[in-house]
């Protein structure tokens, strides 16, 4: 990808949205003179405290990766129930795109639920024929979409968890984008759960980094074990500052950013080229379906950027036929910048591209 040539990109998390100058201005313009980089009021520390408030925690933890995170907290449960298996949905992220880190590290074994394209449900839960350390739930599903269970059916899956003796962990990385679609406070739904991942650059658009939120004794366990996988790193603090202004900038527009998904999906839908998943989204997430192949749109995003300078996806994925795709759309500050007619024709001259040169 010709990322020097982007202008403007639909793609929430962006290289454009976090290009290194735009970042240091912020973080100078937020950073006190006198700030400490170490110690209990040091940025780190304070992006900790705040968010186990936030997420109604007793403890939080920064980690440099979710990947280290989850693994870290799920390995905690087992090692704690004796039982080696946790459970979740086919598509989730642990097993599709973490090289399956948690059984080559933690020996963790993992047992799928439900269909790979619908929603996990109770009934899902009820045929898993073993009881697990962990059951985790994704909240949105990215890979659905965004689609969220309601409120009830939540409650009820969680519920199950706690009838198999076994911890309830959230891998909240989007909880900020979930959040308007349940209207309660982030600290109920974090509630609902034993343990919460959060991520500082998905919805927050910060540079990386991760916070895992839980039990004091549960966050000093993962405390040693995030030492030992290399991830007590001193210098955390510019990832900690960068989630700040998150916190501080993002959190309060997601509702916002999800108002403006709804329209722009509701004018692909009108245009007829596309169709999107779900409809209307839940989520600022959502997944747009193209009548072309991935090598096709692919090929036409890149002449897009390269022509235009405008980026629509990151990738494109098969849908589930060789000639079909999809794209991830997550609508963020760029793109608010985007009006929904726009993101229509664009998504209109790609198609029409790769049908031409596919």
């Amino acid at each position: 990808m010709n990322e020097k040539a982007i202008r403007r990109s639909l793609v929430s998390h962006a290289p454009l949205r976090r290009k290194p100058a735009n970042m240091l201005r912020r973080m100078l313009d937020w950073l006190p003179e006198d700030t400490e980089l170490y110690g209990d009021d040091a940025p780190t520390a304070r992006l900790e405290h705040r968010l186990a408030e936030l997420l109604g925690k007793p403890r939080a933890l920064f980690f440099p990766s979710g990947t280290m995170a989850q693994q870290t907290v799920l390995r905690i449960h087992a090692e704690r129930t004796g039982r080696r298996a946790f459970v979740a949905h086919p598509l989730n992220h642990l097993d599709l795109w973490e090289e399956r880190g948690y059984a080559a590290v933690h020996g963790l074994r993992f047992v799928a639920a439900g269909e790979r394209h619908s929603l996990l449900t109770l009934d899902d839960l009820e045929a898993v024929g073993e009881r697990p350390a962990a059951l985790l739930i994704e909240l949105p599903q990215r890979e659905l979409g965004g689609l969220l269970p309601t409120w009830d059916d939540l409650v009820a899956q969680v519920g199950w968890a706690r009838a198999q003796g076994a911890a309830a962990h959230l891998d909240g990385a989007r909880i900020w984008e979930a959040q308007p679609y349940y209207d309660r406070p982030h600290a109920e739904i974090a509630g609902l759960f034993d343990t919460v991942y959060v991520s500082l650059y998905k919805g927050l658009e910060g540079i990386r980094g991760a916070v895992l939120a839980g039990p004091a004794d549960v966050i000093a366990e993962a405390e040693t074990w995030r030492r030992r996988l290399g991830g007590a790193i001193p210098d955390a603090w510019p990832l900690a500052v960068a989630g700040l202004i998150g916190l501080d900038t993002m959190v309060d527009r997601q509702a916002a950013f999800r108002d403006h998904a709804v329209a722009v999906a509701a004018a692909l839908t009108a245009d007829g080229v596309a169709s999107v998943r779900p409809d209307p989204p839940l989520t600022p997430m959502f997944h747009v379906h193209l009548p072309v192949s991935p090598a096709a749109a692919g090929q036409a995003s890149e002449d897009m950027i390269t022509e235009r300078g405008v980026q629509l996806f990151l990738r494109a994925q098969t849908d589930p036929l060789p000639d079909r795709c999809k794209f991830e759309v997550s609508i963020g500050e760029n793109g608010m910048h985007f009006t929904p007619d726009e993101v229509a024709a664009l998504v209109r001259e790609l198609v029409t591209r790769a049908e031409k040169d596919g």
